[in-house]
């Protein structure tokens, strides 16, 4: 366990699955106290009493059932906080989603607008709400979850390619916001990593998505926690500004090797 992190409050949002999850299992054994915000009530209460099963004290978790997109349920949740819990040390910007795989012109609407509104419009959302206490405290760290595709455009990623490479952008910007004050800020930009994302893409077609990772071993969504804790373990005076990491077998966002 690392006292860096011990009674630190952090904020995680997307945290009922995935690298969310994962990131509340990793994070509470170091002993923070966890805000866990998603839109799924039933596998937040899930993934509380994983925690308190293992050990977790349940007094150092908080949920909030919130949905990113939504601006007034965001603000809402946050500028009504318990007192115990208004003061967020760290946010992890996990919320996200692809939908589809379609040329631009034969693309679905209503998936353009769900990844607009989730990975860009949700993120700024909540980093509104929460970084201006940061500032006025003078310490913080915001970690957003990027991915390679906002390095790199591949077919038929047009518009999540574009809300990812808005992430990366926003990342940039909010670090030169921010300095010459403490808080920092870490855009985390990762490869093919195993998690519901490839089934949510595909609209619940299982068989389509288990086509993604055959023949490779992606990264899993623990392997993407332990990178954010080691960046949130950091000194002070360090700021881990971008890491992009993917499976041994990802070269580019398309090109990988298959056994």
């Amino acid at each position: 366990m690392n006292d860096a992190l011990r009674q630190r409050t952090i904020l995680i949002t997307g945290a009922s699955s995935g690298i969310g999850a994962a990131c509340a299992r990793l994070l509470a054994g170091e002993g923070a106290r966890l805000m866990l915000l998603a839109r799924r009530a039933e596998k937040l209460a899930a993934l509380v009493a994983e925690l308190v099963a293992s050990g977790i004290d349940r007094a150092k978790l908080h949920t909030l059932t919130v949905d990113v997109r939504d601006r007034v349920q965001v603000e809402s949740a946050l500028t009504q906080l318990p007192a115990e819990w208004s003061a967020i040390d760290i946010l992890i910007n996990n919320a996200g989603l692809s939908r589809g795989l379609n040329k631009l012109q034969e693309g679905e609407i209503q998936d353009w607008e769900e990844m607009i509104d989730t990975n860009i419009k949700g993120l700024l959302y909540v980093t509104r709400a929460v970084v201006p206490e940061m500032v006025s405290r003078g310490s913080g760290h915001v970690v957003n979850l990027g991915s390679i595709a906002g390095h790199q455009t591949y077919p038929q990623g047009n518009v999540y390619c574009g809300t990812k490479a808005a992430v990366r952008s926003i990342s940039e910007g909010l670090k030169i916001d921010l300095l010459g004050t403490p808080v920092r800020v870490t855009s985390i930009e990762p490869g093919l990593v195993d998690t519901e994302f490839r089934t949510v893409r595909f609209h619940g077609d299982t068989t389509r998505a288990a086509t993604v990772y055959q023949g490779l071993t992606p990264l899993t969504a623990e392997d993407i926690a332990e990178t954010i804790l080691f960046c949130l373990t950091r000194p002070a005076h360090v700021n881990i500004s971008e890491i992009l990491l993917v499976p041994t077998a990802q070269a580019t966002p398309t090109l990988v090797h298959r056994e």
